[in-house]
């Protein structure tokens, strides 16, 4: 006989909804690194400008921006089993038009995925928050792993799948509809897994209540400035390795370097924090190791070049996972996890979304790259002064 949680599911039932939440994890992140690889493509049979691609990697970050803080009016209209088929839909809808319609198609795909990515990575944490409390920290890590994970095969197998498989830029892009409609197939039978609670207030309640909160604010911008290096580090790291004199092929592998060391951070540090009650040691562990690795590609020589980019991989990874952890852990239940989500989600990608233009302008004014890795240094010692704060042990 299967014993049951305080929502009423049995072992059996929860590692089904386990399963369900980690195929809704594994498909947020491959729409968006697949696409990087494939831009030179793209330009060739569109003509777009540099200005117009970039757009592919910004209009997903702003649709996190905007549809993040709305998405708990969804949750407690729809509940969260329902937002979250309907994301599922969308997303492969929004894949599907990308990949078959001219370049309308191809901006309105990036916008339909963008917001349904942006459903899922609210509503997660929420989830787990509900249904998974005294394991938030290895539910975490699993599904941040296994995001980390997604983002990094997408981003190795989009490039081969269009030029030594013949599927070219469409169907490479393609590809991942299918990993969608899997995890649609899987997740439709959880829904009725998923008790529908009665909102206890009202979204403009909520908001302004979350909004009035220092705390918030430091978990906001704590989320966003993680997020603006890691896609700093996507965006940029290869140019600023080829600038150093190394080929393309060295910085590619360097940036696969960063995506596969975040896995396991991913999977490590939300372990090792939902272990603890206070998360500030973690914090500050990390916040080091980072600033050490930026100040290793600033120094003259660049020795040791594969260390300092496996390093700052392994803490922007495991700094994703424990701003995922933070959600839950600063939350009292699960409707107030959703609001906190949406709130600290919309803030930060709106912040991330900064980052790479930001970079990109320094480097035009200046030619020189150390500069942007300074600003990343001093985005890092702001996260730590964010972090401490956060870090401590009380609710939301």
């Amino acid at each position: 006989m299967y014993t049951r949680d305080s929502n009423g599911l049995n072992k059996a039932s929860r590692t089904l909804l386990l399963i369900g939440v980690l195929f809704v994890a594994i498909n947020l992140r491959p729409a968006l690194s697949s696409i990087g690889p494939l831009v030179d493509l793209i330009s060739q049979d569109f003509g777009l400008s540099d200005t117009l691609l970039g757009l592919l990697t910004t209009i997903p970050l702003i649709a996190f921006g905007i549809v993040s803080t709305i998405t708990p009016l969804f949750t407690k209209r729809f509940g969260i089993g329902n937002t979250l088929l309907a994301a599922l839909i969308l997303l492969t809808l929004g894949i599907v038009i990308r990949s078959i319609a001219g370049v309308f198609g191809l901006y309105l795909g990036t916008i339909l995925l963008g917001i349904a990515i942006a459903f899922g990575n609210v509503l997660l944490p929420a989830l787990i928050k509900r249904n998974f409390p005294h394991k938030a920290g290895f539910v975490t890590s699993l599904y941040s792993g296994i995001m980390s994970l997604g983002a990094a095969v997408a981003a190795g197998l989009s490039f081969p799948l269009a030029v030594e498989f013949n599927l070219g830029w469409r169907g490479s892009l393609s590809v991942w509809a299918v990993l969608s409609i899997i995890a649609l197939i899987i997740w439709i039978p959880n829904i009725k897994r998923l008790d529908r609670s009665v909102p206890s207030r009202s979204f403009k309640v909520a908001m302004k209540r979350l909004s009035s909160s220092v705390l918030v604010w430091k978990m906001a911008l704590y989320m966003g400035l993680q997020s603006l290096t890691f896609y700093v580090i996507l965006a940029w790291l290869p140019a600023i390795l080829m600038d150093r004199g190394f080929d393309a092929s060295y910085a590619g592998w360097m940036l696969s370097l960063s995506q596969a060391t975040g896995i396991i951070g991913a999977i490590v540090i939300p372990i090792w924090a939902g272990s603890r009650k206070d998360q500030r040691l973690i914090i500050v562990s990390l916040i080091i190791i980072e600033v050490v690795a930026l100040v290793g590609l600033i120094l003259p020589g660049m020795a040791l070049v594969e260390l300092w980019v496996g390093l700052i991989g392994l803490v922007l990874g495991g700094t994703f996972g424990l701003a995922l952890l933070l959600i839950v852990l600063r939350s009292k239940d699960a409707e107030t996890a959703a609001e906190l989500s949406g709130i600290v989600q919309s803030i930060g990608y709106l912040i991330a979304a900064t980052g790479p233009f930001i970079v990109g302008l320094i480097y035009d004014l200046t030619q020189l790259w150390d500069y942007a890795l300074a600003l990343l240094v001093a985005v890092a010692i702001t996260k730590l002064v964010m972090g401490i704060d956060v870090g401590k042990d009380k609710k939301v």
